[in-house]
């Protein structure tokens, strides 16, 4: 799934592909927002951690899961 991370002070955002749950990332948002981490963390689908700033955040945008397409057709 696509998440997107607004940096306060920052001119871009952090997007990147988590094979983590909607609700994984909500949890980790949550705790970094209300104290219990200072970070967020995040991992995305190569395996790179992601650490932000709990007090830096701007937002958080969590898409739709996504599914894999295959072949060449045109959609």
């Amino acid at each position: 799934m696509e998440v997107k991370i607004g940096v306060q002070h920052a001119p871009r955002e952090i997007v990147l592909e988590s094979g983590q749950s909607a609700e994984d990332v909500e949890r980790a948002v949550a705790d970094a927002l209300g104290g219990k981490s200072q970070l967020l963390s995040l991992v995305d689908d190569h395996g790179r951690k992601v650490l932000v700033p709990a007090d830096r955040l701007a937002y958080v945008e969590i898409g739709e899961p996504t599914s894999r397409k295959v072949g060449f057709s045109a959609v």
